[in-house]
């Protein structure tokens, strides 16, 4: 149970730090955008939510796509599990409250970078 469980944090760990690189990634390909956006008046509180909707619009989807592969693998993960369906519900939502809680973490270190974005620099490059 500690293996499983060791294995479990560290996939966790990954894909909070997948999550990271894609949103940072994606910031750093609009810095001209977003360096626009706040030269012509946009709150950094915007450009923080604009960020984190793309975040989330990822995390959701990820989710989404990941409760329909439970669905159509759960013959498969019925061999694996022992005392739990694969499709228990309250295992299901802690599963995807804590997946979404590292996401919603992980998006938020870009967004508040995004808002540090000086427009006279963004906009010279």
């Amino acid at each position: 149970m500690i293996v499983a469980t060791a294995f479990g944090l560290v996939a966790l760990f990954l894909s909070a730090v997948g999550i990271y690189g894609v949103l940072a990634y994606l910031v750093a390909q609009r810095t001209k955008e977003i360096g626009i956006r706040l030269a012509l008046g946009s709150t950094t509180s915007a450009v923080f939510r604009l960020v984190l909707q793309e975040g989330a619009l990822l995390v959701g989807t990820g989710l989404v796509l990941g409760v329909a592969g439970v669905v159509v693998l759960r013959q498969a993960f019925q061999s694996q599990l022992f005392a739990v369906r694969p499709t228990d519900p309250v295992v299901l939502a802690i599963t995807l409250a804590a997946l979404a809680l590292v996401a919603f973490a992980a998006c938020t270190i870009p967004a508040r970078r995004a808002t540090r974005i000086d427009p006279v620099s963004a906009l010279a490059e």
